[in-house]
Formats: C-alpha cells, sequence, structure tokens
C-alpha cells in the first residue's frame, strides 16, 4: 500500500543488522545525553478480603535539578499507571501518550497472575514510563514527576485533588456535543491526510497481530506434537534391534529441533508479538488524537458562525475567537511535532522488529538442517560401510 510505502523502505542510512541497530541505540542514549533512568521490576502479589493485586518497584534515577534527590524507589500497582495517562492525557491532548497494556489478557494467550502475564505487564509498563521520560514535552509534567518520587499516601492524597465529578461532567457534555455537530469544516489538509494515515494503517497492523497470533499458536501446537515424537522413536528403538542407531539418531535430531523450535517462540512471543500489539494500541490512541483536535477546532468554528450570527457581541466573541485560535494553533503544532516524532519511532521499531525475526527465523532453519544432514552424513557412512563388508570374501 503505498500509504506504508514509508514503512517498507530501507534508508540506507540505518543498519540492517538488529545488533548494529542495537549498538547504535546505546550510543544515542549514553548516560551523559540522558538525566533520567527509569527501572519497572520486582512484582509483588498482593491479597487482601476484597481484591489480589499486583503493585510494582519503579526506581528512578536523575540528575534533575527540580528533583529533590537523584533517586527514588516507590511500588505501583496498575491502576496508578492508568492514573497517569489519563492525567498525561487530560493536561496533554494532541499529544500522543504511550499506550499501557490491557487491564486483562487476550482470552487464550496466559491466565491472568500467572508468570508469564506478570512479566508481559511489566516490560510493558517500564516501556510506557520510558517512552515518557524519553519525550520531550511529557518528561517535564508535574504528575509524572509526582508518579515517580511519591510515596503510596501522598500519592493517594494527590489523586484525590483531581477535577470533581461536576468538572468531569462537564468535559463530557462538551466532548460529546462536539462530536455530533458533524465533520469539522476547516480541518486542514495535514491533519485530514493524518486520519486518511491512520486508517490504513490501524487496518494494516490489525491484520498483521492477528496473523502473528495465529502463526504463534500454529508453532505451539506443532511444538507440543514434536515434544511427543521424539521419545516415540526412542520407545520403537528397544524393540528393533537392527535399527536401533538409526532410530536414536531420529530422536536425538527431534529433541534438537523441538529445542530450537521452543528458542524460535521465545523470540515471537517477547519480541514481536508485544511490538505489533503495542502498535494495534497505538493505531487507537492516535485516532483519538486527532478526534480531540478535531473537537477543539470544532469549538472554534461554532464560535466564529455564532460570531457572524449575533453581531451585537461582536467584541465578546472576538476575545473568545481569538483565545481559541490559540487554543487550536497550539494544538495542532504539539500534534504536527509528535507525529513526526511518533513515525520516525514507529519506522525504526518496525525495521528492527522485523530484521531481528528475519535473522532469528534463518537461524533456526539453519539449525534445523545441520542437525539432519549431520543425521543423515552419519547413515550415508554407516552403509558404504556394511556395503564394503557384505563385498569382502
Amino acid at each position: 500500500d503505498t500509504s506504508l510505502a514509508e514503512v517498507n523502505s530501507f534508508s540506507p542510512s540505518v543498519p540492517i543488522s538488529p545488533s548494529s541497530m542495537i549498538n547504535q541505540y546505546k550510543f544515542e542514549d549514553e548516560p551523559e545525553l540522558r538525566d533520567l533512568f527509569i527501572t519497572v521490576d520486582d512484582p509483588e502479589s498482593h491479597i487482601t478480603a476484597i481484591e489480589t493485586f499486583i503493585t510494582y518497584r519503579v526506581v528512578t534515577k536523575t540528575s534533575r535539578g527540580e528533583f529533590d534527590s537523584s533517586e527514588y524507589e516507590v511500588r505501583r500497582r496498575y491502576q496508578d499507571f492508568l492514573w497517569l495517562k489519563s492525567k498525561l492525557e487530560e493536561a496533554h491532548p494532541t499529544l500522543i501518550i504511550p499506550p499501557l497494556p490491557e487491564k486483562f489478557i487476550m482470552k487464550g494467550m496466559v491466565e491472568r497472575f500467572s508468570d508469564e502475564f506478570i512479566e508481559t505487564r511489566r516490560k510493558a509498563l517500564h516501556k510506557f514510563l520510558n517512552r515518557i521520560a524519553d519525550h520531550p514535552t511529557l518528561t517535564f509534567n508535574e504528575d509524572f514527576k509526582i508518579f515517580l518520587t511519591a510515596q503510596a499516601w501522598e500519592l493517594s492524597s494527590h489523586k484525590k485533588q483531581g477535577p470533581g465529578l461536576l468538572s468531569r461532567m462537564g468535559q463530557t457534555v462538551r466532548a460529546v456535543a462536539s462530536s455530533v455537530r458533524g465533520g469539522v469544516k476547516n480541518r486542514p489538509d495535514m491533519f485530514t491526510e493524518m486520519n486518511n494515515y491512520m486508517e490504513t494503517f490501524s487496518q494494516k497492523i490489525n491484520v498483521l497481530d492477528k496473523i502473528a497470533h495465529r502463526i504463534y499458536k500454529e508453532e505451539r501446537e506443532y511444538f507440543n506434537e514434536m515434544k511427543e515424537y521424539g521419545p516415540i522413536h526412542t520407545l520403537w528403538s528397544a524393540s528393533e534391534e537392527d535399527i536401533a542407531d538409526s532410530l536414536k539418531g531420529v530422536a536425538s535430531c527431534i529433541d534438537k529441533c523441538c529445542k530450537a523450535t521452543e528458542k524460535r517462540m521465545a523470540g515471537l512471543s517477547e519480541n514481536l508479538l508485544p511490538i505489533l500489539h503495542e502498535y494495534v494500541l497505538y493505531s487507537e490512541i492516535l485516532m483519538g488524537v486527532l478526534k480531540r483536535r478535531d473537537q477543539i477546532q470544532g469549538e472554534l468554528d461554532s464560535k466564529v458562525d455564532a460570531s457572524a450570527n449575533k453581531k451585537t457581541e461582536k467584541d465578546l466573541f472576538s476575545e473568545e475567537i481569538g483565545k481559541l485560535e490559540d487554543k487550536v494553533e497550539c494544538a495542532n503544532n504539539a500534534l504536527k511535532a509528535d507525529w513526526d516524532r511518533w513515525k520516525q519511532n514507529m519506522q525504526c521499531d518496525m525495521r528492527s522488529t522485523f530484521t531481528n525475526v528475519a535473522e532469528n527465523n534463518l537461524r533456526y532453519y539453519e539449525e534445523c538442517l545441520a542437525t539432519w544432514e549431520s543425521f543423515l552424513a552419519s547413515q550415508t557412512v554407516d552403509l558404504h560401510v556394511e556395503e564394503d563388508s557384505e563385498d569382502r570374501p
């Protein structure tokens, strides 16, 4: 699809090997160029009479002057991350806030609170905070700083200072009223193109995500069957003395291929599936950001229309229109800058991910091929030895 041509094109200046890409990232992320480091680790289960939940340790190291200390350690649960995301969206409606993993895992993948689920979520939460830390605007958000530094009781107290119920209801009513007015009349072409791009991107990335999960499921089924296939040859060798060595050799090859398949599955689970699903969530976030930009534009358009109909209140409307024009300009500029940044990151992530998958596939098939070729070579030598012994008088 031509609208995704940039995703598929490889720039000569970009290293093709994932390992060289990683080296490049490490070079770009040298300590002297960064002043905020965040780690999410040490998941801990909490069981109460009401609920069961997991908290994660969040360790922050920084050299920024606005922080009172150079290192902080706090524990946060998933609801705290949700709160932070909502506060960032509230403060920066047209910035692209990184996605959080969903509250509940996809059916059929892993059980909630299993080690696999907790580790997958920990990695996603770690990435969420570090994407915010690397963002030129979000990283200086006051709620983000409080999230990283406040103890549990302090954070709980700060949450209660948010907008009241009536204020939130007013925001919701305005958003709904704006969304039902119809299409935005004066939307700049750039944002129409963004919207079209995201519709195509969303469709493609959702298809890729579904196919990747299907491949992983089929690979797991193949792996489970292969685990049963090898031992059968070993058992068979006990009752076939003449071909016992060959049957044991086949069993050994299957066992090696089984281990290689398990390693390949781990690569898909750790590298491909999370990246694709993250960008499925990103596509939803971006569609939401574009809608919020349109709502701000729609508010301005409706005020301009009202001003034209009520000339007697022109001075009052002029002041409001001026403020709304500034608001639209700020929203547009924020989204433009974030859009370019997001596309760069997305293209880099996709290149790195798919190149990594391709190299892992090559290693997998080469390993399996070498295993079976070695076995065949040993069988050929044995056949020649037997033939020579039969030819002797």
